[in-house]
Parts: C-alpha cells; structure tokens; sequence
C-alpha cells in the first residue's frame, strides 16, 4: 500500500433475498477491481439462491424468482470472487454487510474464505467523515456529487457509482495508510441516522433518548457521537451549576 491514486482495490455490491447473512442468500454479485485511472477486471452474475424472493425485497432491486432460475449457484461463482478480491483492499458502501453475506455463503459451501481479513474501506464512514452531505445513502452521494446515473438498483449500477464516489470521499488523503488511520478512529456525526429522531441534530434530541440510545448495539459512530453529546450536556449542566452561586441552596 501506498499513494491512494496508486494502489489498486476491489469494490463489492451484492444483492441479497434479506438482511439476514446467516439465513438469507446471494441473489446477485458485481465485483470490479480498479484504480483511480484504470478498470483492471470486472465480474457480475445472478445467482440461484435456491430459495424465493421476499416481494419486499423485489421491489427494492426488481430481482425476482423468475430472473435467477437457471443462473449459477452460489458456489459455483464464488471461487471467481474471492481469487479477484485475494490480498486487496475491499471498498463498499456498508462494506461489511457485503462481506458478511459472502463470508456466510462460503462457509455454508465448505469454500475457503479470507475475506473477513482483507483490509476495506466503507464509503458509508467516508461520507460521515466528509461531512458536507445530509443523507449519506450511495443515491444521495451520487447526486451530491453530480455522479452519472447508472439505472436501477442493481449489484454492478451501485459498484460503477460506488467507485466514483469513493474517489470524491478520498479526497485530501494522499496515502491508503493515511485513510486507513483516520477510518480507525470513530467519526462525529451531525445528525442521528435513524429511528424516531432520524436527521435531527443531536443536540435538539431529548437526553432521555440518547441515555437509551447509548446504550445499544449501534456502530461505533453513532455510539461515540451520542455519547459525546451526552457529555457535553453534562459538562453545560456543571458549568450553569457552577456559574449560579445558589444552586446548592
């Protein structure tokens, strides 16, 4: 690893029959390794997941029953994408959902599986890092950044963008390692991402929410972004006490 224009990476979408890697399945795979000048390989294919499609989940990428049957099986394919994505540096938006996904197939198929141990880097933290969109959704950053529109909601449409967006996100890091410290540490956020409080700031949301809050299992993020906000209301709370002579009468 060295300059971030340099190097070279692989970007991963995949679509699924749900969000669960342990009981839903692969319906859909692209995978495109690249640098910041060159597309050096790419892959896509449907898969055969061997189980039907939620109807909530046709509706999000318009992949039905129909469309897989007769498409490779998961392990016939997976081979293919684990030798592309061998010794680089992942790149996906939620990336380890993606890998979890894949990692789940793999081991189901007694396939040997590294890619838990690859080195990645999410563009969903990227984008809390940059700041400057409301909605970190890949859709939103792709009309942020006035990014071409590849189509529908499909495995290799979100990897063209992802790319794209990845390399605006990048932007003002020089080396991959220089990325990769700052991605170690939890990042800041301006606005809660979900639940009944969605894109409210954190500091108009009621302390008895964020006391709840901080205390689930959310990423490491929003964690540290909830509970520095409780601690700055905590330390203005000491100061006012602090500041009002009488406020231990």
């Amino acid at each position: 690893m060295g300059l971030l224009a340099k190097d070279s990476f692989v970007c991963i979408d995949c679509e699924t029959t749900g969000l669960e890697p342990t009981t839903d399945r692969l319906i859909e795979i692209a995978v495109v390794k690249f640098t910041f000048d060159e597309i050096l390989d790419s892959y896509q294919t449907l898969i055969d997941p061997e189980i039907s499609i939620p109807q909530l989940t046709i509706d999000i990428h318009h992949i039905t029953d129909q469309l897989v049957a007769g498409k490779p099986k998961v392990a016939e394919i997976l081979p293919k994408v684990l030798e592309m994505a061998r010794n680089q540096i992942i790149v996906g938006h939620g990336i380890q959902l993606d890998i979890a996904f894949i990692s789940e197939e793999a081991k189901r198929n007694q396939i040997p599986c590294t890619l838990q141990g690859n080195p990645f880097f999410d563009t969903l933290r990227m984008a809390r890092l940059y700041g400057q969109c409301p909605v970190n959704s890949l859709e939103r950053l792709r009309q942020h950044f006035n990014i071409a529109d590849e189509g529908a909601h499909r495995a290799m449409s979100d990897v063209i963008v992802n790319i794209d967006v990845f390399k605006y996100l990048s932007d003002g890091f020089k080396k991959t390692e220089e990325l990769q410290r700052r991605l170690e540490k939890p990042i800041l956020m301006k606005a809660m991402p979900l639940g009944k409080h969605k894109g409210q700031p954190f500091a108009d949301i009621p302390v008895e929410y964020l006391r709840w809050a901080a205390n689930k299992d959310f990423d490491q993020d929003l964690l540290f972004s909830i509970r520095s906000e409780l601690k700055k209301r905590k330390k203005g709370s000491q100061f006012r006490q602090s500041a009002n002579p009488f406020s231990e009468l």
